[in-house]
């Protein structure tokens, strides 16, 4: 199916719902998701932003910029996942933890406000990955209309630049948790520490970052071919890096990719 005929059945299915709450993070997905809503169904589209301690102030503040942009009606929520073992424990399933604790704050306000659906940005790319978030979506009857529709990140990407969204180049920022290993106790302090080093590496110019939490060491990845500008950049990164508390600084020579601290649950699942 052609991605033009993918958007007008995720038109189709906004229409059939009529009155959705979306979960808007301000990444790709769900503010093309957000925008598209807007445009089918006028203010019978909400979106609403989970805040806490897993997403920084600047990625809160552009939310709402983008929310503006495009006219949208936006709320916004304050989720307890912090308060959670289960989460901040940092199993395996940890994102299922935190997306039922956003979920069950957008049915609150659902029912408040007699809202059918509830809606996400997973696509049809996501299905690929280990996601236990989409179990939870599952679990508590969240649709993804871009994933019912079959759209691919790309032709998101591709439909958002010609909806003159600001997101269709941007990379993708899953929340800050992410960057620990599994095990590895989620706290304020540590999300807060790597949110410093990504913002620090991203104000270098480093647009494609992840700073992966691993104690005393902090593993960077970048775009491989991105890699000589940081190692000509090490003698400053290294002292930022050791001033907000790392003691050793590496670079991960695999390069950036999305979803690397997975690696480990493929190879444990290979030796079992």
């Amino acid at each position: 199916m052609a991605f033009r005929e993918k958007y007008q059945r995720l038109q189709r299915l906004l229409q059939t719902m009529g009155t959705v709450l979306i979960a808007y993070s301000g990444g790709v997905d769900s503010t093309f998701l957000l925008k598209v809503a807007r445009d089918t169904l006028g203010d019978q589209a909400i979106g609403v932003l989970g805040i806490s301690g897993t997403v920084t102030p600047a990625q809160v503040d552009e939310a709402r910029r983008l929310a503006a942009s495009m006219d949208a009606t936006f709320l916004t929520v304050t989720t307890d996942e912090f308060s959670r073992e289960e989460f901040v424990s940092n199993p395996s399933d940890r994102c299922y933890h935190c997306k039922t604790a956003l979920f069950e704050r957008l049915w609150e306000i659902a029912r408040e406000k007699n809202i059918p659906y509830i809606l996400d940005g997973n696509n049809a790319d996501d299905q690929g990955d280990y996601r236990p978030g989409m179990e939870a979506a599952r679990h508590m009857h969240v649709r993804s209309p871009l994933l019912e529709a079959g759209l691919t990140k790309q032709e998101i990407r591709i439909l958002s630049q010609e909806l003159e969204l600001p997101t269709w180049n941007r990379p993708s920022s899953p929340c800050l948790s992410s960057r620990l290993p599994y095990g590895i106790r989620i706290t304020s302090e540590r999300l807060n520490q790597i949110a410093q080093a990504e913002a620090y590496l991203k104000e270098l110019g480093f647009a494609q970052v992840r700073a992966r939490y691993h104690n005393d060491i902090v593993r960077i990845e970048v775009d491989p071919q991105q890699m000589t500008a940081l190692v000509a950049l090490a003698t400053e990164v290294v002292q930022f890096m050791k001033s907000i508390g790392f003691i050793y600084v590496t670079l991960d020579l695999a390069g950036f990719r999305s979803g690397s601290l997975n690696e480990s649950l493929s190879l444990q699942s290979a030796h079992k």
